[in-house]
């Protein structure tokens, strides 16, 4: 890869298709809950395209695309136009899906990302349009017939286009993280990527390094996870080079990426705008915004991510902790439930997050609405810990009970006990466990330090897991000493 970035410039634009969170679809009102367990459950005769059914646009939208609009700095344009955009697939039965195209609600805006080594990068979005979604096919293996499910069609999506100001994988999975992260703070997309709510088509041309001309570019569709971003973009990079290197000209198409090969193979030639047949739809009026919504939306707007990176970093947290944190909406409201019963522990709340309890969240697939206690009961297991009244195992062993049995941490730490800070308990204890490893004794005397793990451990393991380690650790070397 090294060696083609010398020769060749990457050009990449992305464009990405939210589905917003709307309990009904864009121009009807069936429902959009994802069931993919029972295919074509939420349709109606509109989502499959019966005669003389007429669109009904859902206002939730349009609000939500003025919020999108308004976060990633673009232009509102009060007035838009929605039109049909021709082409024929089995899962979009009218034979054209409902858009916005010379005349879409949000435009000329940008996103500022972070690109490594503390620099930032502000990359231009080109427009934002609201559109309907497709629905999905299902090719069975050997048969000659596919299978059509209408649940996805009509749901309503926000289709965020970037300029092609990126120059490498890295650079469009950051673009990715800061959109996503900015669309779920606003609360108009999940940002769910297994279930399709927040995807990306990755266009990718190369140039020679110091030329202004684009190249031709390839699309490559519907990718649904950051890492996957990387991998298509990095592979198309080196397709393209190869190609270029050879003296042939790259072919503008549309291609899918194989996450189990880690390869992207043709789809279909590249449509361009004049494909698609556009033009104004006959049965939705020109979209007109009134003043007041656009100050309702901006009078609500909450806090974007990138200002709370910024307080998280006042407050002590790593930048590391503090761009974690602030990726995951729900993640980030749990924090600061948790921190406004924890004063200055915050970088130890942060800490506590994203070890045991990120790992449980993550190995049991459990969602943050499902916890079985509350921020301010983990708020006090962590002030627990950083006051010395409980080990790191006791606060384990207890996050453990808090975690599946939902005990509150008054009534666990009245059968737990303090951590033991009392030498004249403790002494005997350490005296004990010396005697029984002579063998040990000698080699920590021999000046092997590796082994005074071990006796801590088996101190560890007397108490309960309730003495202080570092005082276990004191009374042990001083007490080998005299011996």
């Amino acid at each position: 890869m090294e060696e083609v970035l010398k020769r060749y410039e990457p050009v990449i634009g992305l464009e990405v298709h939210a589905q917003l969170r709307t309990k009904s679809k864009i121009f009807c009102d069936a429902s959009t809950e994802f069931t993919p367990e029972q295919p074509n459950k939420n349709i109606n005769a509109y989502c499959i395209g019966m005669p003389g059914m007429l669109p009904i646009l859902n206002e939730s939208v349009v609000q939500m695309a003025i919020r999108a609009g308004l976060a990633l700095n673009c232009r509102i344009n009060q007035t838009s136009i929605w039109s049909r955009k021709h082409y024929f697939y089995p899962d979009l039965s009218k034979g054209y899906q409902l858009s916005q195209y010379d005349q879409p609600i949000c435009e000329h805006g940008r996103l500022i990302i972070d690109s490594g080594k503390n620099e930032e990068k502000q990359i231009g979005v080109t427009r934002i349009h609201m559109e309907e979604d497709a629905g999905k096919n299902t090719h069975v293996d050997g048969a000659p017939y596919t299978l059509v499910d209408y649940n996805r069609a009509g749901v309503p999506l926000l289709e965020i286009v970037s300029e092609p100001e990126l120059h490498s994988a890295v650079d469009a999975a950051s673009y990715l993280r800061a959109l996503r992260s900015i669309l779920m703070a606003l609360d108009v997309c999940d940002g769910n990527m297994e279930e399709g709510s927040f995807r990306c088509d990755a266009n990718v041309s190369l140039r020679p390094v110091g030329s202004k001309t684009l190249g031709t570019r390839c699309e490559v569709k519907n990718i649904n996870s950051f890492r996957f971003v990387q991998q298509a973009i990095n592979y198309e990079i080196l397709r393209h080079a190869k190609i270029l290197d050879n003296g042939q000209s790259i072919v503008q198409e549309t291609r899918l990426f194989d996450s189990a090969k880690k390869e992207t193979r043709s789809m279909r030639s590249k449509e361009d705008a004049h494909d698609y047949r556009y033009f104004p739809d006959p049965d939705l009026p020109p979209l007109v915004i009134p003043d007041d919504w656009i100050k309702a939306a901006k009078d609500s707007m909450p806090e974007l991510p990138r200002d709370k990176k910024a307080r998280y970093s006042k407050l002590g947290l790593s930048a590391e902790y503090a761009q974690t944190i602030t990726e995951e909406a729900e993640l980030s409201k749990f924090f600061d439930k948790t921190i406004a019963h924890a004063p200055r522990q915050e970088s130890a709340v942060a800490n506590f997050l994203l070890g045991d309890f990120l790992r449980e969240l993550n190995d049991g697939n459990t969602g943050l609405s499902e916890l079985k206690f509350s921020a301010e009961d983990l708020a006090k297991l962590v002030i627990l810990k950083e006051t010395d009244k409980i080990s790191s195992s006791q606060q384990k062993k207890i996050f453990q009970k808090m975690w599946h049995d939902g005990t509150k941490v008054d009534e666990l730490m009245k059968k737990e006990g303090e951590q033991m800070t009392d030498t004249n308990i403790l002494g005997p204890i350490v005296d004990d466990v010396l005697q029984r490893h002579p063998q040990q004794v000698q080699q920590l005397k021999d000046g092997k330090e590796k082994v005074i793990s071990f006796l801590m451990g088996q101190v560890m393991r007397e108490t309960k897991g309730k003495a202080k380690p570092p005082l276990i650790q004191k009374l042990i070397r001083e007490k080998v000493k005299e011996i």
